[in-house]
């Protein structure tokens, strides 16, 4: 599936419940050839108002979070385990992230970034298939098939714990090294 037969088909989707409460499905957004995909967990109200992910105050500190390690918004791809917001933004149910994965995984291979920063316990452990907390996930090089991937702390949670601005930093470098590494550097 190319990219306009997946984004048809994600957009018909009613593989779970959820689509019974969006407004509209959040797909992704971002270059499309880009070598660093960042992927979260589900879309949030404002989110599913606008279509876009990572919009609302966390998508601010996002676009900080890339600015600081050189990356534009417009030169990464970001997309989200779940297509479809969860009610008053719960987690992500097992069956609903089962339901959205292959869409997520298909994103993935035709994007085939040099690395991937999943953002949040909740992405990364249904990205790579885990149980792990997010303590054990970062700071460390994951493997997504061939795909390096760097867990962070989702910026959500750094609004609301700046204290860990600093690891989330490291983070962002290391997924930038990664990349380098892909250029040549």
């Amino acid at each position: 599936m190319g990219w306009e037969a997946l984004e048809q088909a994600v957009t018909g989707c009613a593989r779970c419940g959820l689509c019974a409460s969006r407004t509209q499905t959040v797909f992704g957004t971002g270059d499309r050839a880009a070598s660093l995909m960042v992927v979260g967990e589900a879309p949030g109200a404002e989110e599913d108002r606008q279509g876009l992910p990572f919009v609302g105050r966390a998508g601010q500190l996002l676009n900080a979070m890339l600015r600081s390690v050189g990356f534009a918004r417009e030169q990464v791809y970001i997309a989200n385990v779940l297509k479809c917001r969860p009610p008053r933004n719960r987690d992500p149910e097992p069956a609903e992230a089962e339901q959205c994965l292959p869409y997520l995984r298909r994103q993935i291979e035709l994007v085939a970034p040099r690395a991937l920063l999943c953002v949040g316990r909740i992405a990364a452990q249904n990205l790579l298939g885990t149980d792990a907390n997010l303590g054990n996930l970062r700071g460390q090089v994951l493997r997504l098939g061939g795909t390096p991937v760097v867990v962070t702390y989702h910026p959500a949670y750094l609004l609301r714990t700046p204290a860990h601005k600093r690891r989330a930093w490291d983070d962002l470098r290391l997924a930038r090294s990664l990349v380098d590494i892909g250029d040549g550097a």
